[in-house]
């Protein structure tokens, strides 16, 4: 088949075009490309083909030129994008730098700067409330509707789709415990997430208004937050996540731009405490999106997690993050939080649907409470977009396989 001839409704079509960055067969140079149906197209080599000005942007091993090029770049080459695959002049000259999607390699496409997750979905925290502090008159911190709460995660170990997850070690103390215990995490859990990519940077010292989300975020991706409920539960307090979630992030090979999703923007929910000023988005065009997202478990969908419940916006999320005058680099990636809706097949994590393990999952591969060994995770999602026609977000998939310290433990 023809590279254009892309079948009709394909959630991958023109228009969609995610970015990514890809290395061919017997090679390890990387550089970046566009997804088109099945077909991968060598953006960079295109570019030079075509004699475009934005070879310098896209001949490269990178995202992150593009991402730092600014706003105006970004639209005016995914243009030239469309119309290289959609105008048939183009065909002839372009047409040899595809490659079928199954015979590349994928790898990280962006150089992840700095990365903070926020816990930004009022039916997961209400969830996480009535597990830990079923007692408590409100399962909300007071907090919660002023501001997105969020915490800083390790860059270095964001991984791209198809990585490993290695199960972490760490302490653990389950209440009735006399004392603390080391050893692999038994508890080993998923976030559905989504993640944003940051282009611009920002001066330190000048917080990025809600205003201005467009100008600084490129786009999006699925994001696996992976999370070790029982190194969390002990180390938690006081000051929150660390090495329960330090081990692994894991993003998708395709970063989806803003600009293609138009059609899924939707306004956000109505709130019940009006945020101060730097937050409140009343007057501002819509800042959700309607992301369907679905959670498999070993090829078997748990869930399905609707991102346009989300109570706290990417753009609030984004001033949040910089109202103190921290500043933004290229590269940033910043997580959503874990995506639940209001139904029992809508909540994003296994703590949430099997109840801190009081319910297990009924799985063709065996009941599960929390991930075992060899245990594959796939997230998938879709948006609406023009012409009734589907979005789609690049797959996130990670397999969890033993650490050093269970290999040790097993001989």
């Amino acid at each position: 088949m023809p590279p254009f001839d892309v079948a009709e409704g394909d959630p991958f079509g023109p228009h969609n075009l995610p970015y990514g960055v890809f290395s061919v067969a017997g090679s390890t140079d990387r550089t970046v490309g566009v997804r088109l149906g099945d077909q991968v197209l060598d953006a960079g080599a295109a570019a030079r083909a075509l004699d475009s000005p934005y070879a310098s942007l896209l001949a490269r091993p990178s995202l992150n030129p593009l991402l730092a090029a600014g706003r105006t770049a970004w639209s005016d080459v995914r243009r030239a994008l469309t119309a290289w695959v959609t105008v048939p002049a183009h065909q002839e000259t372009i047409a040899g730098l595809f490659h079928p999607l199954s015979s590349v390699t994928l790898h990280l496409p962006f150089e992840v700067a700095d990365y903070v997750d926020f816990y930004s979905s009022e039916h997961h925290a209400r969830n996480v409330g009535q597990i830990f502090r079923p007692e408590a008159g409100d399962a909300l911190t007071p907090n919660w509707k002023h501001l997105p709460i969020g915490y800083h995660g390790r860059s270095g170990t964001v991984v791209v789709s198809g990585s490993e997850v290695v199960r972490p070690s760490g302490q653990r103390k389950a209440p009735a415990d006399p004392a603390p215990v080391f050893g692999p995490s038994v508890r080993l859990d998923i976030e559905a997430e989504v993640g944003f990519v940051v282009g611009v940077p920002s001066r330190r010292g000048t917080p990025v208004p809600l205003g201005d989300f467009r100008d600084h975020v490129f786009g999006l991706c699925l994001l696996n937050d992976w999370s070790a409920r029982d190194i969390q539960a002990w180390e938690y307090v006081p000051l929150g996540p660390f090495l329960g979630k330090s081990f692994a992030t894991s993003v998708s090979a395709w970063i989806t731009p803003l600009d293609a999703l138009e059609d899924a923007r939707v306004a956000s929910p109505e709130r019940t405490h009006p945020p101060l000023p730097y937050l409140d988005d009343s007057d501002d065009e819509p800042g959700g999106y309607d992301l369907r997202i679905s959670v498999a478990v070993n090829g078997h969908v748990v869930a399905e997690p609707p991102f346009s419940t989300m109570y706290w916006t990417a753009a609030q999320q984004l001033a949040q993050m910089t109202v103190n005058g921290a500043s933004l680099r290229t590269g940033d990636l910043y997580g959503s939080g874990t995506v639940s809706g209001p139904a029992e097949h809508q909540r994003g994590s296994l703590l949430e649907l099997t109840w801190n393990g009081r319910a297990p999952l009924q799985l063709p591969t065996g009941n599960r409470t929390f991930l075992e060994n060899n245990d594959e995770v796939t997230l998938t999602a879709w948006a609406p977009g023009p012409g009734n026609l589907k979005v789609g977000l690049g797959e996130v998939t990670g397999r969890v396989v033993a650490g050093a310290e269970e290999e040790r433990e097993h001989g």
